[in-house]
């Protein structure tokens, strides 16, 4: 079975003081032909962004999050 790959959409976010910060704006997942969908919930203003695999603590946040919230909306 193929696994499919998960991203996090990150934009920069220019700070007042110089720098950057990083905002997460969507997320991706790959398809049988190794191609990515790419789902925003924001869009940064310069319409630059990077993909990042999910690492193990976002995956250990999801499975967290997943955790608490699938419970809750069993006994609602």
């Amino acid at each position: 079975m193929l696994q499919k790959r998960t991203y996090k959409v990150l934009a920069a976010i220019p700070k007042r003081d110089g720098g950057h910060w990083w905002m997460r704006c969507g997320n991706g997942h790959t398809n049988k032909d190794d191609s990515i969908n790419v789902y925003l919930d924001a869009c940064p203003r310069d319409l630059k962004f990077t993909l990042r695999e999910l690492d193990e603590e976002d995956l250990r946040r999801r499975e967290a999050y997943r955790a608490n919230h699938d419970g809750a909306e069993a006994t609602s």
